[in-house]
């Protein structure tokens, strides 16, 4: 790729591609066998390649909460799914666009819920009768629910949102999105409710749970909207002098497992394999217990985005149809990297990739995501390229996560923070370095009771280069691994006496890392 330099400004551009739930070795510049992303794989070749990325929280809402704020969840309030980011929260899009970027999200937000559904467990009245500790600020809370865009006029959200000043959502999953997406979806066509009826589905022989072979076509489908506006986006763009930032988010490869058109039938369940099925761990913990006893009995998953354990040929049809969604994203991106260039873009904007977190997809016979912080949902993909390093293919095993995003594209923007951020920006490491961290936190708060917990779980992890350890709350049991000499985490040592003092030391760093977890904002303006 041609680097001119001369075109570079002190306020680049930012194109922010981000996928739901994709695991970091889902793509070929991460090694995958099958799957081919040459788009995708195009950026880390232009730039910088992170081995070592941790989402904050390996659940959508709070992780993308995190990387908006660069705070925890306990912190920035969007503790779980469902829960909202107050509208009082600060953002660096909103510190973006106070210092004169133009600023849009495309696609999936998901700072805000989006069902309509009461949390598990609990019914609206039981939700509403109980004020909270907080009283509740003034302001529209229900901007992504479904309601808000019933509608035939397009529904327009109070701007800005959380600092966007241009919005176009995308919200739900699969073929049967909502939001702007929706609204357009039933203006394209006379049959749209036919194209939505589970009658309709093409015919096909995949027994994995929510395969559902759409006959919506590819040109209607969540993943081509998303494409389509953000080249709409970037091609109004390119006469303007303020920079912009673009988050582009496709809600694939996210289930329901539907790919559309050619990219259902592109990969075969034959080309995968289940390289870690249950009986390579040697010591499952009772949450893995629990799904398996689940799928021993044939007992149904509460919900459709719980964890569950399959057998071995339901999920390799899932890796499969997975494989078709990111196939769909990657020429998506493809054409999206092709209007930056075409519009003289691209030697003056950063583009970033990176996913909200990751799917078990296989490993120990689970799928979909859970408490259990295994680097199959909590290591997502992160790219980075900017034109102004012409060094090219670098590849970094510094440890990053979420919560650093935020601060690394301020400092890169030249725009101040704010306090009471919790992320570290990583800038140094783009640059050749030392490395940020030494280790990081994860963060795991569920909505309800499932895998076998009484109450809905709360889990914390460190993970360093070395170890990652985890607590539950009030378990007597937790997780102990060895990443060096054990990288696919199969057996706990939790319970293994030749690493007690290993166990205490990891004790003690996570309870740092707890400790430091005060929110600091507000801060003092007196001395008492």
């Amino acid at each position: 790729m041609r680097i001119i330099q001369s075109l570079m400004t002190d306020r680049p551009n930012f194109l922010y591609l981000i996928t739901d739930q994709q695991r970091a070795d889902w793509l070929g510049c991460y090694g995958h066998p099958v799957l081919k992303t040459p788009h995708i794989d195009s950026i880390a070749a232009r730039g910088t390649r992170f081995e070592n990325f941790h989402v904050a929280a390996p659940v959508c809402m709070p992780n993308r909460a995190s990387l908006v704020t660069g705070r925890y969840p306990s912190v920035h309030g969007l503790r779980y799914n469902g829960c909202r980011l107050p509208l009082s929260a600060n953002t660096f899009v909103n510190q973006l666009a106070k210092a004169g970027y133009h600023t849009a999200a495309i696609g999936k937000s998901h700072l805000q819920p989006f069902t309509g559904l009461p949390p598990m467990g609990k019914s609206t009245e039981e939700i509403n009768r109980m004020p909270e500790a907080w009283q509740r600020v003034d302001g529209d809370y229900n901007q992504e629910e479904p309601a808000s865009y019933s509608g035939k006029e397009r529904f327009a959200l109070t701007l800005p949102y959380y600092g966007y000043q241009h919005v176009d959502t995308v919200t739900a999953h699969g073929d049967r999105c909502k939001g702007h997406y929706g609204q357009w979806f039933r203006e394209q066509t006379t049959d749209w409710q036919a194209l939505h009826d589970n009658a309709n589905q093409l015919k096909h022989n995949y027994s994995c749970p929510q395969a559902y072979r759409t006959p919506i076509p590819e040109e209607l489908y969540p993943t081509a909207y998303v494409k389509d506006r953000a080249i709409e986006y970037l091609n109004n763009r390119k006469l303007e002098a303020d920079p912009f930032f673009a988050f582009v988010s496709f809600p694939d490869p996210h289930h329901p497992f539907n790919p559309p058109g050619k990219y259902w039938d592109m990969y075969s369940p034959d080309d995968f394999e289940v390289r870690l099925p249950l009986s390579a761990h040697k010591n499952p913990t009772p949450p893995m217990r629990a799904l398996e006893e689940q799928w021993k009995s044939d007992a149904s998953a509460p919900t459709p985005q719980t964890a569950r354990m399959l057998d071995e040929q339901a999920l390799k049809e899932a890796m499969a149809l997975t494989a078709g969604m990111m196939a769909f994203v990657d020429d998506a991106v493809g054409e999206i990297l092709q209007a930056l260039e075409s519009n003289g873009q691209l030697d003056n904007t950063v583009i970033c990739y990176n996913s909200d977190h990751g799917d078990y997809l296989g490993d120990y016979n689970m799928l979909l995501k859970a408490a259990l912080p295994f680097k199959s949902v909590t290591k997502v993909p992160f790219l980075w390229f900017d034109p102004a390093d012409d060094r090219t293919g670098r590849v970094t095993s510094a440890m990053a996560s979420t919560v650093d995003i935020a601060p690394t594209i301020l400092a890169r923007a030249g725009v101040e923070s704010y306090h009471g951020m919790q992320g570290i920006a990583f800038n140094e490491v783009l640059s050749g370095g030392q490395a940020s961290r030494e280790d990081l936190l994860i963060e795991h708060n569920d909505g309800g009771a499932r895998l076998g917990f009484t109450e809905p779980a709360r889990m914390r992890a460190v993970v360093s280069q070395k170890w990652r350890y985890t607590m539950y709350l009030d378990q007597d049991w937790g997780e102990l691994y060895d990443l060096e000499n054990d990288p696919d985490e199969s057996h706990n040592l939790w319970d293994v006496e030749e690493y007690k003092t290993v166990r205490a030391e990891l004790s003690e760093r996570l309870n740092h890392h707890l400790t430091r977890q005060m929110d600091e904002s507000p801060r003092a303006n007196r001395i008492a």
